[in-house]
């Protein structure tokens, strides 16, 4: 479920949904109990301080909530997280870094579900590791997608 609770831009839900889900398909995920937040900077600071005692808001926080005894299937992979985004850290860090919101938006919810399938960047090497498998996934959703459409009016707004 993609709840849509900020309102610096319009977003097609519905779009961002079916890349979600071509992602965890790519990665053989075959069971995923997956909610995103789309939030604004003021709620983000707010999550982000009450759980994690960081100041300020940030682009991606992920809330793994699967169960530390559960198993998982042998055909497969299973998630239980929650994802909350914040679309104003999009847009500036698209401007920051020459690309596009609608890439960043993207980029992030690709992250946090890197984070739910155990990936980490808190140490160099692990962090260059899962920025290259979030990159090789942002690649092919451009390719696959057109992610101008996740405005809603298919215009490509830095």
């Amino acid at each position: 479920m993609i709840l849509n609770r900020q309102r610096t831009r319009k977003i097609d839900t519905r779009l961002m949904r079916h890349l979600l889900l071509a992602v965890l398909e790519k990665l053989s995920v075959t069971e995923a109990d997956l909610g995103i937040s789309l939030v604004s900077p003021r709620e983000m600071a707010r999550i982000n301080w009450d759980f994690l005692q960081h100041t300020g808001s940030t682009d991606v926080i992920t809330f793994d909530h699967t169960e530390p005894d559960q198993p998982q299937p042998k055909n497969g992979i299973v998630l239980h997280g929650e994802l909350f985004i914040c679309v104003a850290d999009a847009i500036r860090q698209a401007r920051e870094f020459g690309t596009n919101w609608q890439s960043e938006l993207v980029r992030y919810a690709v992250h946090g579900v890197l984070h739910l399938l155990g990936y980490d960047d808190l140490e160099p090497d692990l962090r260059r590791t899962m920025k290259r498998e979030e990159n090789r996934l942002v690649r092919w959703l451009e390719k696959s997608f057109l992610l101008a459409e996740l405005s809603g009016d298919g215009k490509m707004v830095a």
